[in-house]
Parts: C-alpha cells; sequence; structure tokens
C-alpha cells in the first residue's frame, strides 16, 4: 500500500461501490475551513438578526402605533447588533486563530529539537490507524520527507496551516448576516397597513427562521433538518410572543 493509496482511499480500483452509489468524497477545495467558518458566522449572524430585531420591533408595536418610533428603535437595534455580531465573531475567530497558530510554532520548535521522538510519535499515530509497523514506518518517512511540518500538524493535531480562519472575514460575514437578517422584520413591520404589520411580521420572521434553521442543519451536517427548523421557529415564536405581550402591556399602562 503507498501512501497515495492510504491518503486516497479511491486509488483503490478493486474497492466495489453498491449500484447507484459513488465513493464519498470530502471537500478538496483551499481554505475550505475558513469558508465554512464564515458560513457558519453567517447563519448565526441572520439568525441573530432576525430574531433580536424582530422582538424587538414587535415589542415597540405593541407599546405604540407610532410608526416613526418603530423605525428609530429598528434602526439602534440594527446598528447595535450587528457591531456586536462583528466584535464577537472577530475576538472568537480570534482566540482560534492564535491557539492554532501556538500550537504549530510548538510543533515547529519539537520538529527541531527531538526530530527522532516526533518521527517514532508519528508512525504510532499510523499504527494506531490499522498501518503494520513496517507500512507506518514507510509511510512515515515518506511524510516527513516531503513535508514534516504539515504531517504532524495533521495526523496529530488536525490542523492545516494553509487553512487558519479569518477573524475579519468572519467579523465582516457576521455583521453583514445579521444585517441582512435584521432587514426582514423591519421591513415587515415598516411596510404593510398598521393594522397588519404584526401579523405580518410574525409570519415573515418564522418563514426565515426555518429556512434558516434547516441551513444550519445542512452545514453542520445534522440529519435532523426539520427538527432543527422546528425548534428555532419555535423558539423565535414564544420570543416574538413575550416582547409583544410585554409591549402591549407596558404601553397600556403608559397610556393609563
Amino acid at each position: 500500500m503507498t501512501l497515495a493509496n492510504i491518503r486516497n482511499p479511491d486509488a483503490h480500483p478493486d474497492i466495489v461501490h453498491p449500484p447507484g452509489t459513488s465513493a464519498h468524497r470530502e471537500p478538496q477545495g483551499g481554505n475550505y475551513g475558513e469558508r465554512l467558518n464564515k458560513l457558519r458566522a453567517a447563519v448565526l449572524g441572520a439568525n441573530d438578526g432576525i430574531v433580536s430585531v424582530a422582538a424587538t420591533v414587535v415589542g415597540v408595536a405593541g407599546a405604540t402605533t407610532d410608526r416613526g418610533a418603530v423605525a428609530l428603535v429598528a434602526a439602534a437595534a440594527l446598528a447595535a447588533g450587528a457591531l456586536s455580531m462583528a466584535l464577537g465573531e472577530y475576538v472568537s475567530v480570534s482566540s482560534q486563530k492564535d491557539s492554532q497558530n501556538a500550537l504549530i510554532e510548538l510543533e515547529t520548535r519539537e520538529l527541531e529539537e527531538m526530530p527522532r521522538e516526533e518521527f517514532d510519535e508519528l508512525v504510532q499515530i499510523l499504527r494506531e490507524k490499522g498501518m503494520s509497523e513496517e507500512t507506518a514506518k514507510a509511510a512515515a518517512a515518506d511524510l516527513t520527507e516531503h513535508n514534516a511540518l504539515k504531517a504532524h500538524l495533521d495526523f496529530e493535531l488536525g490542523i492545516d496551516e494553509e487553512d487558519i480562519p479569518s477573524p475579519l472575514g468572519a467579523a465582516i460575514a457576521s455583521a453583514l448576516a445579521f444585517f441582512g437578517g435584521a432587514l426582514l422584520p423591519i421591513l415587515a413591520i415598516l411596510l404593510p397597513p398598521a393594522g397588519l404589520a404584526v401579523p405580518v411580521t410574525f409570519g415573515v420572521v418564522l418563514l426565515a427562521l426555518a429556512v434558516t434553521g434547516w441551513l444550519g442543519a445542512v452545514l453542520g451536517g445534522s440529519p435532523h433538518r426539520l427538527r432543527a427548523a422546528l425548534r428555532l421557529v419555535a423558539g423565535g415564536a414564544l420570543a416574538l410572543a413575550a416582547t409583544f405581550a410585554i409591549g402591549s402591556a407596558l404601553g397600556t399602562g403608559a397610556m393609563g
């Protein structure tokens, strides 16, 4: 078995797949982790934008029919939420990037100071994956000769030094997604006639949450997509009902 066979199971011509199926292929494009991180941040940002801003504007609409007041609160919630999401995502991904860089530096130093021990460690990892000792040593030698650091980061730590997420990219994706998600309830509450604004907002928001819940499950690889969508819809409906009830109570109290 060659190193190419180890890294690429499709290289085995003797493997037979059932009719109508094909070999499972992992994503191979460069910067896959960063793209996935941006997609995750975008879905989370959109969810937060939809729920938080919708709950805010529905609560205000429950307290007053003044469109100007609703629009002012919506604009403030939109700006504050987008900036908060961007900052939170930037800090989170920056911490992740710092941790990965620290591990890369540590592994680089260990390869320089104790190459024999690191080689033996790689052999042991390959043996634990099912290789014989002879095959593991040959594969470890090939990997070390090609790119020792890359091999150890991959097999020991699961890190690709060329695929580290960008904090700025994640922050921008999160902020834009929040902005896009927040626009739905803002338009839904401001555009329809006053008597239909709240029901229309409920409908638009719950539909949007069903879509983002489904999409989040797809990106996360979960087979329970309907359950994820329903869970998000239920949570969103509860939030909207609660803030509308609070706004209505406070508005009635203020008028009284």
